[in-house]
């Protein structure tokens, strides 16, 4: 179980999560990014920057 890191919500990692992975929270919709799995652990996902074909 690891915990979102904007309302609290205890999240279940579904086997084969990986780190890297996106999730949504299911309480709050916010989008987070798996920093680790042993121990979980999720931050805030950063938001995509425009790409403006550099």
């Amino acid at each position: 179980m690891a915990e979102c890191p904007e309302c609290a919500a205890e999240i279940k990692l579904k086997m084969g999560t990986e780190s890297g992975e996106i999730l949504v929270c299911p309480d709050c919709g916010v989008e987070l990014e798996v920093l680790s799995t042993h121990p979980p652990e999720l931050a805030v996902a950063p938001e995509e920057q425009e790409d403006w074909g550099e």
